[in-house]
């Protein structure tokens, strides 16, 4: 369940929805990032950072939801992941040119903390620990991407929807069911299909007994299947 921070100036010593990066910075440090961060509030569908453009400040969400994804020229996008509270946005950009390397954009009303790109290499350079952190975060994504891929290139239909369904309800949502804050498109960047593919496929999964909707949830009827379609691909 997507948690909301109520006080919108705790500080990052005692908030509860910061990033885990930002447990190995010491307290002084934490303070310097409590007093440079900048706050703001993205209404649904408001674009948080824009692929291509300058990075002058990396990203820590702290409340509502947001799809990471790479845009294309033809509008079919592909969704890479799904970004919830406590999750930090930086990237390649970071150490390389500078750049958004992916564009990132609410799903919901979300709430992030931007902080200063040079204030955050001064915290890496002065603190081994948590630059540590910050590359095993970093690679832990990179292998993720790349498991995704890899299942999006090998699997069928069925089982690339499948295994998009088990991301959302068992890592993102952690429940049997989720709110309709994805769209179909959503769910078909998701899954690296087209729109009416996802949507002929989740009709499959719905007559099979599999999901079905409820009060604007999608609702998870049979685990059990789902595993298994996942599985066969």
């Amino acid at each position: 369940m997507v948690q909301h921070c109520n006080n919108p100036d705790t500080d990052c010593r005692h908030c509860e929805l910061k990033s885990p990066l930002f447990c190995y910075l010491k307290d002084e440090e934490l303070d310097l990032v409590s007093k440079n961060k900048n706050m703001v509030v993205f209404r649904k569908g408001e674009t948080i950072c824009k692929q291509g453009t300058q990075m002058s400040q990396v990203i820590s969400v702290t409340s509502g939801l947001a799809k990471l994804y790479l845009e294309s020229p033809n509008q079919h996008d592909s969704i890479i992941s799904i970004i919830k509270p406590s999750h930090f946005i930086g990237g390649p950009g970071i150490y390389l040119d500078q750049k958004h390397h992916y564009s990132v954009t609410a799903l919901q009303d979300t709430t992030v903390c931007f902080i200063a790109l040079q204030l955050f290499k001064e915290l890496i350079d002065e603190n081994r620990g948590f630059a540590h952190e910050l590359l095993k975060e970093m690679s832990k994504n990179i292998i993720s991407i790349y498991n995704r891929l890899s299942l999006l290139t090998l699997k069928q239909m069925p089982g690339r929807m499948a295994d998009t369904l088990l991301y959302l309800f068992e890592e993102i949502f952690q429940d049997n069911k989720f709110p309709l804050v994805l769209s179909k498109k959503d769910l078909a960047g998701l899954s690296g299909m087209a729109k009416d593919s996802a949507v002929k496929v989740l009709r499959e999964f719905q007559h099979a007994g599999i999901i079905d909707y409820k009060n604007n949830h999608i609702v998870l009827k049979n685990g059990e299947a789902l595993h298994r379609i996942s599985k066969t691909g």
